[in-house]
Order: C-alpha cells, then structure tokens, then sequence
C-alpha cells in the first residue's frame, strides 16, 4: 500500500516538474520574444517576403518609392474582413493585425490603373497580375485604382498571392513604422 502511494506521489511530481520546465521555457520564450520587439524586430511568417527576422528601422529621409516598409493598415471594415479571411494575421496594429511588409511602389498625385495587372503612370508593373480569386476560391474585388490621394501610398509584393494594394488601395502614411531591414531570413 505504501509502495502504490509512493508511486503516485513521484508520478505527480515528474509532472509537475515537466509542467514547470514547459512553463519556463514558454515564459523564457515570449519575454524574448517581446524584448525582440520592443527594439524594433518582427518575425515574419508570410510569404510576401522572405520568412524570418526583420527589424523596423526609423528613416532618416522621407519614404520613396521602392521603399520597403513595415506599416500598420486602418482599422476599416475592409481590413477587417481581410483578417477574418486569414489574409492578415494577429497582432499589434489597431483591428488587432500585424503590420505588413510591403514595397512603396506610387506616392501622392501618382496614378494607378488597375485590369488585369497594375500600371503606374502607364507604366506596367511587374508582377502584378490582379487575381480573381484567392487560394480558398473566394472573389477577390480589386481596387478601382486613380490618383494616390495626399498623405497615402500604393504599395506592393512581388509575391502572387499577396494581399496589397491591388485589392485595398492606397494606405495612409502615419500608418508606416518605418523601413523594413532583413536580419535573418529564408526565401523558400
């Protein structure tokens, strides 16, 4: 009787241990990961650009065009069912997302058409052939394209699936965080 008491005594104990092991290392993981953070490094975990660390590096010029920046997008109802849809993960930025990795490729007073592909002041961009529908088979509505109004830019990925710009237009400004600078990444 003292040998099966015994028994289940060391039985809860090895978990309890396991559990204080797995509790450390998760509280020793998200407080790097938030100490990462908090000097300006992302992890990025989509495929518009290379996976891996990122840093958000403060310009010390105005954003141009072939920029490419970490920017937080507006809590619209656009955004909102972009992030219901899965093309916008969780995260910091207002409408609880993360900040997208884009490339400025128009600013104010530039204008985009926007077909089947995107031309910036008649000129076509590379890859940027508009799709219909995402990877779920769901309809994608494009942009209506114009003129980039004041204050916002038109931005963009190389990568076919991205959701861009293509898709909701032009973002403000006060929305960028500041350059994006590779530290550590993966192109599959």
């Amino acid at each position: 009787m003292k040998m099966r008491h015994r028994e289940r005594i060391l039985r809860r104990l090895s978990r309890l241990v396991w559990l204080y092991r797995i509790t450390s290392v998760s509280l020793f993981t998200l407080g790097f990961i938030v100490l990462l953070g908090g000097a300006g490094f992302r992890v990025n975990l989509t495929p518009s650009e290379p996976l891996g660390l990122w840093r958000i590096v403060e310009p010390d010029r105005p954003i141009l065009v072939g920029d490419l920046v970490f920017i937080c997008p507006p809590a619209t109802n656009e955004m909102r069912q972009a992030r219901a849809r899965g093309y916008l993960r969780f995260g910091l930025c207002a409408g609880r997302v993360a900040p997208l990795i884009k490339t400025v490729v128009a600013t104010s007073g530039q204008v985009i058409e926007i077909s089947d592909d995107v031309r910036v002041d008649g000129r076509p961009m590379p890859h940027s052939r508009v799709a219909r529908m995402d990877g779920q088979g769901r309809e994608m509505a494009p942009h209506d394209g114009g003129v980039v109004p004041p204050g916002t830019v038109f931005l963009h990925s190389e990568f076919p699936g991205s959701f861009d710009s293509r898709y909701f237009g032009p973002l403000p400004m006060d929305g960028i965080l500041g350059l994006a600078q590779e530290v550590w990444t993966y192109a599959p």
